[in-house]
This record gives C-alpha cells, structure tokens and sequence, in this order.
C-alpha cells in the first residue's frame, strides 16, 4: 500500500492479509491522505439521478428491482474533487467521464451492456489516460437478465464483476495497487481481490459499506480457499514419487 504520512481513520473492512481495506468516509477529506496508487478505477456519482427512483419505473426486458429514492446522483462531483481524484494514481479508469471535463482521451473504455430496446442507455464510457486505442466490452446486464446470473442488489448503478475484471485487465502490467474512492457496493475491490491487486475503497453510505465489506470479505474467503488448495495439491505432486527426480 502506499506509504501513509497521516494518522488515517480505523477501516470500516481490512482483508486478514491487510491487503485490501475499505473506509467508511467522504473521499474529499481523505482521499488527498492516502499517497500515490498505480490507478485509480471508480464509478462516481454522475449527476443524472440515477439513485432518485428510476429503477423502478423504466422499461426494460425484465422487472427492475426498486432500489428506492436517493439524491447521491443529483449533483456532479466537483471539480475540485475529481481533480484529486485524477490526481491520486498514476492512470485513471473513470465511469462517466463523459460527464466531467477531463479532456480529450485517445482510450475510451466501452461497456455494451446488450440491453435491448428500453431507455436506458446501450453502453456507458469509462474516460481514462491510457495509452492505448479504444476499447469495448460485451456483457449484458439488464434487470434480471444478468451475463453468468450474477448477483445483483445491492447497489442502484452496480457495476458487473466481469466488467471491473475487464477493466483492471487494461491496466499497464506493472500496476499493482488500485484505489477507488467511489466504493458503492464494493465491484472494483472483488475484481482487485480476484486478479491479486491491493485496494483501498472509500465510500459514504453506511448501507453500501457493509456491503461493499460483506462481498469483498467473501472474495477474499474464495481466494484464500483456492489458494490453499493449491498449495495443497503442489505438496501431494512433491511427495508422489512419480514426480521426484531420479537418484
């Protein structure tokens, strides 16, 4: 993790390994706290109401689940924020970025969600500095209607694992510790936890900590299975004399 110069809040979820935690917290007032990430990969709140009811009252191919009246959505972040944001890693991955100006970009991250016709949008745009052409993404995700039937229902604008995974994937390989200050329900930190990135999450709501901390804790417990398990079948391979070298 990067080397942190203050005395920082107790986390809301720290992994056993201490390799991935999550803050219960605005991220204007820590995010500046926490030194220099490899990138930054987050979904911030857009300032299209997304979170005020919509869900429940958009067509689409099957029923949306009603997630509820909120206002996070109502306003963009500001500038000021998202220049730190920006400024917190070395490359940026950021959902609707279309939304901010920041600037021209020659690698657009494309997400199809393969929706079919309704009102919602067909793809969403994730801005980012990297070096490379634009990229795209099919993976449907439209109420019940779910890529693999994935899980969904703990966030209004959840983002797909699948997707997240994608995206950290387009990170250059030397990337090795990832920061999200728009935690929600805890996406980026499971893809983080999965590929073997560290992670630091912030994020406000108490609601979607706990969430965020009960999917994360849960990826971690499967890796650390799948680790063991692996480790176990190396010793079995070692100890079978068919595989140990001739006298």
């Amino acid at each position: 993790m990067p080397s942190l110069n203050e005395k920082l809040p107790e986390p809301y979820w720290r992994s056993p390994d201490g390799k991935h935690v999550l803050y219960h917290a605005d991220c204007l007032t820590l995010i500046h706290r926490l030194g220099k990430f490899d990138a930054v990969v987050t979904d911030p709140p857009y300032g299209i109401g997304e979170a005020a009811g919509k869900n429940k009252s958009r067509g689409n191919l099957a029923v949306a689940k009603d997630y509820g009246d909120h206002s996070w959505d109502n306003i963009p972040v500001s500038e000021n924020l998202m220049r730190k944001v920006v400024s917190s890693s070395k490359k940026a991955i950021i959902f609707g970025g279309n939304y901010y100006n920041l600037g021209p970009t020659k690698c657009y991250l494309v997400w199809d969600k393969e929706n079919g016709e309704n009102d919602f949008a067909d793809c969403e745009l994730a801005w980012t500095n990297l070096d490379k052409a634009v990229r795209r993404i099919r993976h449907m995700w439209n109420g019940m209607l779910r890529k693999d039937q994935e899980p969904r229902g703990d966030h209004p604008t959840q983002k797909p694992v699948g997707v997240m995974l994608w995206c950290l994937k387009q990170l250059p390989q030397e990337s090795t510790t990832i920061i999200d200050p728009f935690a929600g329900s805890g996406t980026t930190g499971v893809a983080s936890i999965r590929l073997g990135f560290k992670f630091v999450g912030i994020e406000r709501v108490d609601a979607y900590c706990k969430a965020a901390a009960r999917r994360m804790q849960t990826e971690w417990d499967a890796q650390e299975r799948l680790r063991v398990a692996k480790e176990n079948y190396k010793r079995r391979q070692h100890k079978n004399p068919l595989f140990e070298d001739e006298p």
